[in-house]
């Protein structure tokens, strides 16, 4: 098993785009969100949803959800919901002006549906004096996987739905 984002490098960030221009940030950012203290973490999973997802999806937004899944699923992520929701919001977005990078993106959130459904099913694990960061990890995955199983789109009709 290899490193957690460790086959980022595979990806030729440079040559796909973002809401901004290149996405040879998005390494750097998915890495502030893997490893970063909070406030760096926080702000650069904001940075990376208003890149990626909002309004529209781009090229780089399918090449970057297979990371958040992976994130999505390891412990020692701080904001594994935040991620979670960051992946919904990419099921929910959208570009009119170029369907495939729609489908692409919306292929691979859909792809990560067992990973929901396992972090959905994750026990209760409380922390001392507070409450447990797995029920908001779990909370996320639910309704991931709701927003998964009920996903129609234009850009995903066809002969094999997103999520099929």
């Amino acid at each position: 098993m290899g490193t957690v984002l460790g086959a980022m490098r595979n990806v030729r960030w440079h040559e796909l785009q973002h809401a901004y221009g290149s996405a040879s940030q998005v390494p750097g950012v998915l890495s502030r969100i893997a490893w970063g203290d909070a406030p760096s973490s926080d702000e650069a999973l904001s940075d990376l949803e208003r890149w990626i997802s909002t309004p529209p999806v781009f090229d780089s937004t399918a090449a970057t959800v297979p990371f958040l899944w992976e994130l999505a699923a390891t412990d020692t992520v701080r904001d594994r919901a935040g991620v979670l929701d960051l992946l919904a919001t990419i099921l929910a977005a959208g570009n009119a002006e170029h369907p495939a990078w729609t489908r692409a993106a919306h292929d691979a959130v859909a792809a990560g549906r067992a990973t929901a459904a396992r972090l959905a099913a994750a026990p209760d694990t409380p922390e001392a004096g507070g409450p447990s960061p797995a029920r908001s990890v779990r909370a996320a995955a639910t309704r991931l996987l709701a927003a998964i199983d009920r996903h129609v789109c234009p850009a995903c009709a066809g002969p094999t739905p997103c999520g099929a």
